[in-house]
C-alpha cells in the first residue's frame, strides 16, 4: 500500500503534524511506500500563486496521485481547517482522490471544533473524488499533552479511536502480504 500523508498546520510543532506521523507509524507494516508531505515546508510563493510548474509543488501533487491511502492531518481554526491545507487541496486535479482510501485526522484546542471534520473537510475531501473516507479522528489538546523530551503523550481514547479508523485498512493488507509470502516459498 502507497501512503502519502498531508501535514497542513503552519506550526513547526504541530499536535495535528504529530498524529499525522504517529498514524503512519501504526501502519508501517502495511506501507510498501510512504511519503510525508509538509505543507509548511513548500516554497510559499508556488503555493500562493498555485505555480504547479515548481519542482516541489508538482512533486507533492505527484505523491498525492501515486497514493493509495492519503492521510490528511489538520489543525481546526475557527471551525474550518487550516488555510494552508486548503490552497494546497485547490492545486489538486478535480479527481485527484478518486479510488483511493482517505484518512482525515484533525486536532483543535476543544471538542467545539470536533464537527469541522465532517462539516468542513469531508465535503471537499468528496469535490476531490474522495468516496472512500475513512471514520475521521479529532484529538483536543487535552487529549495530546506535550512530552517533556519532544512530541506528545496520546490519551488511551485517542489511540482506541485511532486504531479503529486504520482497522478497515489491516484485513487487505494482511492478506496482500500473506499473498506476497507464499509467491516467495
Amino acid at each position: 500500500m502507497h501512503i502519502t500523508s498531508i501535514s497542513g498546520s503552519p506550526s513547526e510543532r504541530s499536535r495535528s503534524a504529530w498524529l499525522t506521523q504517529f498514524a503512519l507509524t501504526r501502519l508501517e507494516g502495511v506501507a510498501t511506500r510512504s511519503e510525508h508531505i509538509t505543507l509548511r515546508g513548500l516554497p510559499a510563493a508556488a503555493l500562493l500563486g498555485a505555480d504547479t510548474t515548481d519542482a516541489a509543488i508538482a512533486q507533492a501533487v505527484d505523491a498525492v496521485g501515486a497514493a493509495s491511502l492519503v492521510i490528511v492531518g489538520t489543525p481546526i481554526y475557527k471551525a474550518a481547517y487550516s488555510g494552508l491545507l486548503k490552497v494546497f487541496l485547490d492545486l489538486l486535479p478535480p479527481d485527484a482522490l478518486r479510488g483511493k482510501t482517505v484518512l482525515p485526522l484533525a486536532t483543535g484546542g476543544s471538542t467545539a471544533h470536533l464537527l469541522a471534520l465532517d462539516y468542513a473537510l469531508k465535503p471537499v475531501l468528496s469535490a476531490l473524488g474522495a468516496r472512500h473516507v475513512l471514520d475521521g479522528v479529532f484529538a483536543t489538546d487535552a487529549q495530546l499533552q506535550r512530552h517533556e523530551a519532544g512530541g506528545y503523550v496520546p490519551e488511551p481514547d485517542l489511540l482506541a479511536r485511532l486504531d479503529r479508523a486504520l482497522e478497515p485498512l489491516l484485513p487487505a493488507a494482511r492478506m496482500r502480504i500473506d499473498a506476497e509470502l507464499s509467491c516467495r516459498r
